[in-house]
């Protein structure tokens, strides 16, 4: 039996979600009124349209800076979009705040998987199967792949849990703000500062 799609419903998804409010509507209709449906339609349609529009030019954004502690830690980040009309949208900015607050927090120091230099993959691999012995071999390579997924989470920005909300990843929350602002976004680097590291 569905629940009656009633304004209050689609402002409470909208709020959790921040997708417009006919997609809200068409969402909470395919789910027959279930909130926790529509939230995760909402999701799968956002990672479709950003994975559209990944390969479109990001040359306008913002750098941001963030001191921290008193002046112990300072960030500084760069994020991408498509133009300087979506720079200059409180949504944009409030992401790449907290993108800032997220680097002092988390102390990431690579924003993607890919910029990890082999080498360090290298010992963190020989470091993880030194701690398997006497384990079967396709047993080691499960609990390999698991510290290095681990490892990927503590030094890569995109794999880290979202400091204000652990129950998604940076690349998750850049997803769902591509899909919101409805262009291409891109973190292109960072530097944190630590006084006296």
């Amino acid at each position: 039996m569905s629940t009656p799609i009633t304004a209050t419903l689609v402002n409470t998804l909208r709020e959790k979600t921040g997708a417009g409010m006919m997609d809200c509507k068409k969402a909470l209709v395919e789910a027959n009124g279930d909130l926790d449906a529509a939230e995760t339609i909402l999701r799968k349609k956002g990672v479709a349209s950003a994975a559209k529009k990944a390969g479109r030019a990001a040359n306008q954004g913002l750098v941001e800076s963030y001191i921290h502690l008193g002046g112990k830690i300072g960030v500084l980040v760069e994020v991408n979009c498509e133009t300087d009309f979506v720079a200059k949208t409180p949504d944009f900015q409030a992401f790449v705040k907290d993108l800032c607050m997220q680097v002092a927090a988390a102390s990431p120091l690579y924003v993607t998987r890919d910029q990890v230099p082999e080498a360090e993959l290298a010992k963190e691999r020989e470091i993880a199967v030194s701690q398997c012995a006497g384990k079967p071999p396709a047993a080691v390579q499960k609990i390999v792949e698991g510290k290095l997924e681990k490892y990927y989470q503590t030094i890569c920005l995109m794999d880290q849990p979202f400091v204000k909300n652990p129950d998604i990843t940076v690349k998750e929350l850049l997803t769902e703000r591509i899909a919101k602002l409805g262009e291409n976004m891109l973190i292109r680097r960072f530097v944190r500062f630590q006084l006296g590291a």
